[in-house]
């Protein structure tokens, strides 16, 4: 469908928000639900409409984007009371964007198919930067209807739609592969910067020539100049990868199969959060090395 729809979009924070303002530039009716009054605000400067509930923004709505943290959050937004399941017209389609279990996914999906609505998987990539664009990577899996349901929506917020399959799942088995990726890199370019250091290397010259050599990748690029600066405000806290890297673990062990790279990278997010900074960048987990080995990281601007 290309025709302009009215979208709800529950959950405005920085991802949230940025699909909805592109939502908007493409010419959809969208209505925002957030519980930060602030976020709701913002929404209505930027031309949307903003109401306090999910059920409210869901009703006549063509498509609900979720943009929610987690599987209890978004099974939430759903099922309980003041859920969306109840009130979305029948033939419309739930979008899910949260990084969760692909056996919840599969779940979700059947039960909101015996009530005759659609439910897309479709867990993003591409952060906050390019959700204002509308140039996300979204791994997406559902049913022909629910992608056609839900096509001008990812027309207006994505630069790149990976189908992976026509049954809910395969688009967070997907994203669970990149996260565990992910959450690896980071805490293995912490890892590497604080031995570095340790060693007496200068920080900026390890930063050069790794970015210049083959053990680089684009989390050492984009993460180490956090360390650099010192600076730890959260763009992407720990406390994402000790959810994403348990369900990656969850999962695995379900399957009966070994993930020991990605059970040693979260066991240093959990020390991360463990000392305090779970709200804090996730380059944090630098500071733990530092706090363990003596060092003196850059400084700059540590969460109080």
């Amino acid at each position: 469908m290309s025709e302009k729809q009215k979208v709800a979009v529950i959950g405005l924070g920085s991802i949230g928000l940025g699909m909805a303002q592109s939502l908007l530039r493409a010419g959809h009716r969208v209505v925002g639900v957030d519980v930060s009054d602030a976020r709701r605000q913002a929404f209505i400067e930027a031309g949307g409409d903003a109401v306090s509930t999910s059920a409210e923004a869901a009703a006549d709505a063509d498509c609900v984007i979720c943009v929610v943290v987690s599987a209890a959050q978004t099974e939430a937004v759903l099922f309980e009371s003041d859920g969306v399941a109840d009130v979305m017209p029948e033939g419309s389609v739930f979008m899910s964007c949260a990084t969760v279990p692909p056996a919840f996914a599969v779940k979700t999906a059947a039960r909101l198919e015996s009530m005759n609505r659609h439910y897309l998987d479709a867990p993003t990539s591409g952060g906050p930067a390019k959700a204002a664009t509308g140039e996300m990577t979204i791994m997406a899996s559902g049913t022909e209807a629910a992608f056609a349901r839900a096509q001008a929506v990812l027309d207006a917020c994505t630069s790149k739609v990976y189908r992976l399959g026509d049954k809910a799942g395969g688009g967070s088995a997907m994203k669970l592969i990149n996260q565990l990726l992910a959450g690896v890199h980071i805490a293995t370019a912490c890892e590497a910067m604080s031995l570095a250091i340790k060693l007496g290397l200068e920080p900026d010259q390890v930063y050069d020539v790794i970015t210049h050599a083959a053990g680089s990748s684009w989390m050492f690029e984009n993460r180490v100049p956090h360390i650099l600066a010192g600076d730890y405000q959260p763009k992407s806290a720990v406390n994402i990868f000790t959810k994403d890297l348990g369900i990656v673990l969850d999962t695995a062990r379900a399957e009966d199969f070994p993930v020991p790279v990605a059970g040693a990278a979260l066991q240093m997010y959990l020390m991360a959060a463990a000392a305090g900074m779970g709200q804090d960048d996730d380059t944090s987990v630098a500071r733990v090395y530092a706090q363990l080995a003596g060092l003196q990281l850059p400084t700059g601007s540590e969460p109080k």
